[in-house]
């Protein structure tokens, strides 16, 4: 692939055969980024994990203190005083069958979806259109609610959802390139800190074992494996 002058030059800011701790990264990341617009970071992990198997697939969500750095746009299928609810808080879109058969036609201009449990057997049949882009209310996650107000302004308010794919990948973004270093290691060590936690108990051995973070459009930064919780530290590995 042919990548552009730009893209190149950030490039070459890189050690190569380098890996970096968290906040190196980060910094990095800032410096490296190609784009014109206000870019979003990413991060990306190789986990230890067999996400075939149910008890090792890992799935979460956490709140980012310092918010995502855009205003996602959530759908919400209510009715009644829980739908009031939901566009008191902020929803961007609120309906039952009105919404469910335009979802089922392929409209899928939002960012979040939110569900209160009575309608999720008519939810569910919008599968094929809400799976493919990991946007299926569940309990888990929070997404299948009675309290749709609490549930749009987490997601509103710097809600990330993150889940292992069936590559063993795990991507997540902790905000813009216009944040400063301190907002984007927070966001960072808030996420890689819950991501940790659900480390599954039948998962042995290293359970990360790859981690790169990244800006749109921008050059990968190898971090440690090892290192990925070590949020303080500055330096690059040897």
């Amino acid at each position: 692939m042919k990548r552009s002058k730009a893209y190149r030059a950030s490039a070459e800011k890189l050690a190569e055969g380098s890996f970096y701790a968290p906040r190196e990264a980060i910094r990095l990341a800032k410096e490296t980024s190609t784009t014109k617009y206000d870019a979003t970071v990413e991060v990306a992990l190789r986990l230890g994990v067999d996400p075939r198997k149910a008890d090792q697939l890992v799935r979460g969500t956490v709140n980012l203190p310092g918010g995502t750095g855009k205003t996602a746009r959530v759908l919400v299928f209510a009715n009644g005083d829980k739908a009031q609810a939901a566009l008191d808080a902020g929803a961007d879109y609120v309906g039952s069958d009105d919404m469910i058969e335009r979802v089922s036609g392929g409209w899928t201009d939002f960012d979040a979806v939110v569900a209160t449990p009575d309608l999720m057997g008519k939810v569910g049949r919008l599968g094929k259109v809400l799976g493919p882009r990991g946007l299926m209310p569940n309990p888990k996650t929070g997404t299948v609610t009675m309290d749709t107000a609490k549930a749009v302004s987490d997601i509103k308010g710097g809600k990330i959802e993150f889940r292992v794919d069936k590559h063993s990948n795990l991507h997540f973004i902790i905000g813009k390139t216009s944040f400063d270093e301190a907002t984007l290691a927070e966001n960072y060590a808030v996420a890689i800190e819950e991501i940790l936690r659900l480390k599954p108990s039948s998962s042995k051995g290293r359970y990360v074992t790859k981690a790169t973070m990244s800006t749109t459009m921008g050059p990968g930064i190898p971090m440690d494996p090892a290192r990925v919780a070590s949020v303080l530290e500055t330096a690059p590995a040897e």
